[in-house]
């Protein structure tokens, strides 16, 4: 399954191949919609919630 694309630099130090090792699991991951209900569901509760908090305004 692995090609010659995949095959990591020779100079590779432990940490990078972790590192690498670690973004190929998270890009195997299915990820959520983005720009969903949930997102403008999540933007509508800070809206509304931010006329309570005018501390937090700039």
């Amino acid at each position: 399954m692995a090609t010659d694309d995949d095959a990591p630099p020779a100079d590779e130090t432990p940490i990078q191949r972790a590192l690498r090792l670690k973004q190929a699991a998270l890009d195997a991951k299915p990820k959520p919609p983005r720009g969903g209900r949930f997102q403008r569901e999540r933007a509508a509760a800070a809206q509304s919630s931010s006329k309570s908090k005018p501390w937090l305004s700039r």
